[in-house]
């Protein structure tokens, strides 16, 4: 089959999960003027999209009908099991030819099986989470890393054009997620960095937004010191990205790791560390919140 690009003015497109990343997100494809609807557990995180114009959903089953474009971007493995794979589930309701995208951070398996599972039915599924927090969320500047047959990925790409701006095809299905891995892995073990020089500062007398200007735009320069950083400096530990979800995605890393016979010690400090801080309360606050174990 030949793709077309997936959005013209019939498309009607699915958003199933709308949290802290998920609402910027599907509210941005809703400003392109396209028909949106939209599913989440918890209906009052919706209300602001529907007063915006997307129509409310009951059910992943409804969307699955009516939607020739669905986008998931839910919590864990075990809900995109659930909203693929289960009874009530978008893969036993959908029309054929539908499009589906899981942009969850979930396990490279499972963005295999629901691909297999899809391609049986007369389906096409991508898997692509993204990074780049709610910030990235907001300002439409997700990185967006994209497993599944390159003809579909070239298809959405319009899509995840309307949602980010670092949009790579990385290869079959499970790439995404297996690049999401990597991902989370770099991130792990620099927070760590990012909040252990905060401290540093701080307990030597410095003025750390001083030593930010010097220290940001150097070598040791990242996302998280850009944009992490400030947020540990006044006390923000609102989430940007909740610890609880950061906890799952370096766990699923630790598992393909050791499945790969790979030792990732920078990756078992950090989830140990973030196990720490979920064991006291810190669950669903932002990542950024590692400073309060120094500090």
């Amino acid at each position: 089959m030949v793709h077309k690009d997936v959005l013209n003015e019939n498309s009607v497109v699915g958003f199933i999960g709308i949290g802290v990343m998920g609402k910027s997100m599907a509210g941005h494809i809703l400003s392109k003027g396209y028909k949106v609807l939209v599913y989440t557990r918890t209906q009052e995180k919706a209300e602001e999209l529907v007063k915006q114009g997307a129509v409310w959903k009951q059910s992943v089953a409804d969307i699955a009908t009516e939607a020739n474009i669905v986008i998931t971007m839910v919590g864990y493995p075990y809900d995109v099991e659930e909203v693929y794979l289960g009874e009530n589930g978008l893969l036993a309701h959908a029309k054929e030819g539908t499009y589906f995208i899981d942009m969850t951070t979930s396990t490279p398996s499972l963005a295999t099986k629901i691909y297999e599972e899809a391609k049986q039915k007369g389906l096409y599924s991508l898997d692509a989470p993204v990074s780049g927090g709610d910030v990235g969320a907001k300002e439409a500047r997700l990185a967006i890393m994209v497993g599944g047959d390159e003809e579909v990925f070239e298809a959405c790409k319009p899509l995840f054009e309307i949602m980010g701006e670092n949009i790579v095809y990385q290869g079959p299905a499970g790439s995404g997620q297996h690049t999401k891995m990597c991902n989370q892995i770099a991130i792990a073990s620099n927070m760590i960095g990012v909040a252990e020089a905060m401290v540093y500062a701080k307990k030597s007398g410095l003025d750390p937004e001083t030593v930010l200007k010097s220290i940001s735009t150097g070598a040791a320069g990242s996302w998280s010191l850009s944009n992490l950083a400030p947020r540990m400096i006044a006390g923000n530990f609102e989430p940007g990205f909740y610890i609880k979800h950061f906890i799952k995605d370096m766990g699923i890393a630790l598992e393909e790791a050791k499945a790969m016979g790979m030792d990732t010690p920078g990756l078992e400090l950090a989830i140990q560390m973030y196990e720490e801080l979920a064991e006291k309360g810190e669950e669903n606050s932002g990542t950024q919140a590692i400073y309060k174990l120094w500090d």
